[in-house]
């Protein structure tokens, strides 16, 4: 479907982009929704509201559109083969729905599991602050003094000021010490993730460190690369704090099942809906766009199986073989499904490859909309469309 046939469609929907969440239902016809948000309609403050935002992640897709499935259909359980940051995962909690997520990637896995798992907040929040004072406190000839603990590697070294670094491996060597580890694991990626040698405008995509002054676009200003960490260990620490505490006053009893895994082959529980965003054909190596937390937490590195990849481009070859990974992880997924059950897929399918992926499968494509990412902020500001495929086992 080109460009233009797809405004001209979007014409016939309501002028005003549907923000009424809570009234939709099973009789509400999805077909009939405008899903065009545009950032005045669902402002970043919203899209990544509570444990949304525990940590930047490229490509993940709108907690709203999880929310409308969720009502429509109404599961008992809900699996993403796909899971990513946890986002169908999050959503299904808010609404008492069992749900299971796998993803290749040990941080994503990670993620989802911080944002899904139950704490009590009392000793969390005590963990969390204690930590940090100990962090931001020593004695900088205390840190020299015990160099050995805090050795780095090579890309540590090259991307880290000396002194953030010591402060992050600081932080770092005092983690097993504290019951809520994985919460600290994030903060401290978090953390990592801003205090590396890089432009404030380029957090997302950096090629080499910036070790010298620049001019910001970001805040139209010279500005000056990372010196300390303390200051992101202490904005994130209260932040995670914040985002969980808020999370865990509207989530409501349900379990939340997080594996590591090639969802080509794992063993999914019984469902009743499959709610996914895949990865886009050629567009993050989401491996690499978490590269400074690898290297940080000593996790196990399982790029060569992601599907996909930006490395691998988007040719003739690149996009049949992501249609037979995809299919592989569909053919695999499917067979869990329930009779009547639905398969909600949300994905760029710039290629339009996700049509002769369901005739490959069996499955009656039910619906079929387009909608218009035009909300997007930073470098990543340009529109592209989004395909939302609503399978059915025929």
């Amino acid at each position: 479907m080109t460009r233009r046939s797809l405004l001209v469609a979007e014409e016939q929907l309501p002028l005003i982009p549907f923000t009424d969440f809570q009234s939709v239902t099973p009789e509400t016809d999805i077909r009939q929704l405008n899903l065009n948000w545009r950032e005045r309609d669902l402002p970043e403050r919203v899209r990544t509201k509570h444990v949304h935002r525990l940590h930047p992640y490229l490509g993940k897709f709108i907690p709203h559109l999880v929310e409308i499935f969720l009502r429509k259909y109404q599961p008992r359980m809900v699996i993403d083969p796909f899971c990513g940051s946890g986002t169908t995962m999050v959503e299904a909690l808010a609404l008492g729905v069992d749900s299971f997520g796998c993803d290749i990637s040990e941080f994503n896995c990670l993620l989802s599991r911080v944002k899904t798992a139950e704490y009590d907040l009392k000793l969390l929040e005590r963990e969390i602050e204690d930590i940090l004072a100990r962090t931001v406190t020593r004695p900088q000839l205390r840190l020299m003094e015990e160099q050995t603990p805090y050795l780095a590697n090579s890309y540590l070294q090259e991307w880290y000021a000396t002194e953030a670094l010591q402060e992050l491996l600081s932080y770092r060597s005092l983690i097993a010490e504290y019951q809520y580890q994985d919460v600290l694991k994030i903060i401290l990626s978090r953390s990592a993730r801003s205090a590396r040698l890089t432009a404030h405008f380029d957090l997302d995509f950096p090629k080499t460190p910036t070790k010298e002054p620049y001019y910001c676009y970001k805040h139209k200003r010279v500005c000056q690369p990372a010196r300390s960490a303390k200051q992101f260990l202490t904005r994130y620490s209260h932040d995670t704090l914040k985002r969980i505490t808020e999370f865990a006053d509207i989530r409501r009893p349900a379990t939340a099942k997080v594996v590591c895994g090639d969802s080509r082959s794992v063993e999914f529980p019984a469902c009743d809906l499959i709610i996914t965003s895949p990865p886009y054909l050629g567009l993050i190596d989401y491996h690499e766009q978490h590269r400074y937390a690898y290297e940080l937490l000593g996790l196990p590195w399982h790029a060569d199986k992601e599907i996909g990849s930006a490395s691998n481009g988007n040719s003739a070859r690149a996009q049949r073989s992501y249609l037979e990974q995809i299919k592989e992880v569909f053919d695999n997924v499917q067979q869990y499904l329930s009779e009547g059950g639905r398969i909600v897929v949300i994905v760029h399918d710039k290629h339009q490859l996700y049509p002769r992926l369901a005739d490959g499968l069996g499955m009656q494509v039910e619906v079929e909309l387009h909608r218009q990412v035009n909300r997007r902020t930073g470098r990543r500001a340009n529109d592209f469309f989004e395909s939302v495929f609503i399978w059915r086992p025929q």
